[in-house]
């Protein structure tokens, strides 16, 4: 008997069903891209107003397409944090609402903790713990040590933008589309990465595993729009725009990259596992195959799908229920960032 997992955390509404063997037999996503595409950025309260639109249409097809009945499910689970105190509400009303008509039990999971067990769902009986775990997305950038699917330690993060956020901004600068990432990867593969000495701050500190990304932002911005230079001063476009690009590209993937290195270097684990959306880009994820056997360490990575927010990683649910949670009408959300909780288990 399967599991209902939702995931409503930030921009993304997603439902899916799950067995307890981690088989998805429905999974639906519905994209917010186009709604916050004309503010190049997730703006929270139309995300949370979008959630309430398409929570259960999401959710009555993700159903639809596993092909049980919801009397067939054992159980209900729900991203709680972190994320948009708006969206995070929206989710667990529904699953609170579904979980009382059914009389299941309901558990609540952690979506950073969620987006590295999609590994355990694209390469199952290959990851093992104790591990060390990076989270790259539009809102995350952290380096955590697993010692279980659900017990995670933070080691290290940036101090300011998430990785995420700053492409988002320096796709912008260059006159590009939202969300960034797929636009600065495209538009970047004709370009020379080498072109442009860009930043890697913190990326030398050997001292924490700390990183930061709004100095490579700014270095961006300075070179597409000097000082002095007029407010409607068009971006660049052709060749200058793909060397800006792929250097942007280069840079944030060597600032990440270095600290992954130290990471691995400072606690001897021999496996990383990643996710979030970032973690589609090919740049990275060659990066840190290569930076994994530099350290004799294996890295595993899900297919683009899995990495960008989902409900299917909501299979990680079935780790709080096979000990016997049931947090019922008594589960709340814990908004914030991945910094709110050091220590989550």
């Amino acid at each position: 008997m399967p599991l209902l997992a939702i995931e409503t955390t930030c921009d993304e509404t997603a439902a899916a069903v799950i067995t307890r063997g981690r088989q998805v037999l429905g999974s639906v996503v519905a994209s917010q891209e186009a709604l916050h595409a004309r503010w190049r950025g997730v703006v929270p309260e139309l995300a949370a107003r979008a959630h309430v639109e398409r929570i259960l249409p999401v959710i009555d097809e993700a159903v639809a397409r596993s092909g049980v009945g919801r009397a067939d499910l054992e159980a209900v689970a729900v991203a709680i944090r972190p994320g948009l105190v708006g969206s995070l509400l929206v989710g667990l009303a529904a699953a609170k609402g579904i979980a009382l008509g059914l009389r299941l039990p309901l558990v609540g999971y952690d979506h950073l903790a969620a987006h590295l067990y999609a590994c355990r769902l694209a390469h199952g009986d290959r990851v093992r713990y104790p591990a060390l775990g990076l989270v790259v997305s539009g809102g995350h950038t952290a380096l955590y040590r697993l010692e279980s699917p659900t017990t995670l330690e933070r080691l290290g993060g940036t101090i300011d933008d998430a990785v995420g956020e700053a492409v988002d901004k320096a796709a912008a600068l260059l006159g590009l589309g939202y969300p960034g990432g797929p636009w600065i990867e495209r538009t970047g593969r004709d370009g020379d990465p080498f072109r442009h000495r860009l930043p890697r701050p913190l990326a030398a500190d050997r001292d924490r595993l700390d990183m930061s990304f709004s100095g490579l932002k700014t270095a961006l911005r300075v070179i597409v729009r000097p000082p002095g230079s007029p407010p409607d001063q068009p971006p660049p476009e052709g060749r200058a725009r793909a060397d800006l690009a792929a250097s942007f590209e280069l840079a944030a993937v060597e600032s990440i990259v270095a600290k992954v290195g130290l990471a691995l270097e400072r606690t001897g684990l021999r496996l990383l596992l990643v996710g979030g959306g970032v973690a589609a880009n090919t740049r990275l994820r060659a990066a840190l195959v290569a930076c994994g056997d530099r350290h004799r360490a294996d890295v595993l990575v899900p297919p683009p799908a899995l990495c960008t927010d989902n409900a299917a990683m909501g299979a990680i649910a079935w780790e709080h229920l096979d000990r016997g949670e049931d947090a019922g009408a008594l589960l709340d959300v814990v908004p914030g960032t991945d910094r709110t909780v050091r220590n989550r288990r």
